[in-house]
């Protein structure tokens, strides 16, 4: 049976502390826009798009089960052209269902590198949407506009223990064509990036001991989202003089705002 035919990324996920204050500091920082507030009973949900790119956030009620964890990315949700088929691709490749909305469902992260991929056969950029937003998203600029400068999604990168095994897995399973392989020697890495519709997902697994290995560790899984700016330098004043700490990213030419001071989510920054 062959692969999910993943063609628009519609958001990623991440479970969140403090519902308040991760969206605010979203929208001061980063210019975020609330596009839809989803509270339910074991959880405050909500859709925020940071220049086109969209995520959405769960904030559990009760701390007690992902404690350990903290907020992190879940996962990503991708259009894909057909639900049903995803579901016989998924038990055909022993890809265990976490949870299931009918038109659309989870796949357990276990099954899956750390991510819990979801799909369904909308894409959250129609016009029409396929639920109310609260407001008209706005879509991506040139960066000029933005706060930040950012212009879009780059790529999102994700840890794993075994290289050769994990693109294997992404290229059966999801479709994921190779584009570049590089070393990223500042973090004790080798990457592989992969085109999984309209993105890319960098792959990182340790070359030696360093910030990869210990990632590893912790669990495989996604380790930032890597935005698009329209100058590196400019990102780096603006957050500066917001006051952030701002270190090197895991690639080169990048930079990061670590997890710690960014409600727990590792964000990077990368020119176009």
């Amino acid at each position: 049976m062959g692969p999910i035919r993943c063609l628009h990324m519609n958001h990623i996920n991440a479970a969140i502390d403090d519902y308040d204050q991760t969206v605010a500091h979203m929208a001061d920082l980063y210019g975020a826009q609330l596009i839809a507030d989803m509270p339910r009973a074991e959880w405050h949900a909500c859709l925020l798009a940071i220049s086109g790119v969209i995520f959405e956030f769960f904030a559990p009620h009760d701390d007690l089960l992902h404690a350990r964890f903290g907020p992190h990315y879940v996962g990503v949700e991708y259009q894909t052209t057909d639900v049903s088929l995803a579901r016989e691709v998924s038990a055909d490749r022993g890809v265990r269902i976490v949870r299931e909305l009918g038109p659309a469902f989870h796949v357990h992260p276990l099954d899956a590198l750390g991510i819990s991929f979801e799909f369904f056969d909308r894409s959250f950029h129609d016009d029409p949407p396929p639920m109310t937003y609260l407001e008209p998203l706005r879509p991506a600029g040139d960066g000029r506009d933005h706060p930040c400068g950012i212009t879009g999604l780059a790529r999102y990168s994700t840890v794993v223990g075994d290289m050769d095994a994990a693109v294997e897995f992404l290229t059966q399973y999801v479709d994921g064509t190779v584009v570049y392989q590089t070393a990223r020697p500042a973090v004790a890495g080798r990457a592989v990036g992969l085109r999984l519709g309209d993105t890319v997902i960098e792959v990182l697994a340790p070359t030696g001991p360093g910030p990869i290995e210990r990632h590893v560790a912790r669990g495989e899984g996604i380790r930032a989202v890597v935005f698009e700016v329209e100058d590196l330098d400019r990102t780096r004043e603006y957050l500066v003089a917001r006051g952030v700490d701002v270190t090197a990213g895991d690639a080169e030419d990048t930079l990061a705002v670590p997890s710690p001071h960014n409600r727990g989510l590792a964000f990077e920054f990368a020119p176009r």
